[in-house]
């Protein structure tokens, strides 16, 4: 059985569609008013013109290593960042560590490890499962490359634009 919905009847000025013509204008007329008094900022300049001072506490930017106060990777090739990322734009090559090296019971660390820049979304959520804090999303927003080949960043490159980050490291613990 059809279900039948009566349509409601229209007067002459709703068919007539002034009522909502009106609306737009008013609307428009108002917007216009707060532009003119400096209410409302409509488009920044971008180059003369950056948020850096206006970023909000948070902001997800991209992802980058950062080393400790040592120089050391505070990476472990855990790889959990490499599986919870949606887009699959993080690829690590576990490899060990000598068995010569002071930090060898440590047993991993990245031999190559990569970020595509143009497929990752910036979720934050490699950074949350890091458990050694060895990746952090900066307030960067101006990542630029000429060619597909720029937009991967290796791990010299993320060391390089990540710094070094203060702060206790579970990996160098000795107790641990």
């Amino acid at each position: 059985m059809a279900i039948v919905v009566k349509r409601p009847k229209l007067n002459i000025f709703e068919r007539m569609y002034l009522p909502a013509i009106a609306k737009g204008l008013l609307i428009t007329l108002s917007h216009a008013i707060k532009r003119l008094r400096g209410q409302t900022k409509v488009t920044m300049q971008y180059p003369e013109e950056k948020w850096d001072s206006e970023l909000p506490d948070y902001y997800r930017g991209a992802p980058t290593l950062v080393k400790d106060e040592q120089g050391r990777e505070r990476c472990v090739s855990c790889q959990l960042c490499e599986f919870i990322c949606p887009p699959r734009a993080i690829t690590i090559t576990p490899g060990e560590i000598p068995s010569g090296d002071t930090w060898a019971k440590v047993e991993k660390r990245p031999e190559e490890f990569e970020i595509d820049m143009i497929r990752c979304i910036y979720c934050g959520m490699c950074e949350e499962v890091c458990p050694e804090q060895a990746i952090f999303l900066r307030k960067d927003y101006a990542i630029t490359g000429t060619t597909r080949a720029e937009m991967v960043h290796d791990k010299e490159k993320l060391y390089e634009i990540g710094g070094v980050r203060e702060g206790l490291v579970n990996k160098w613990n000795e107790l641990k």
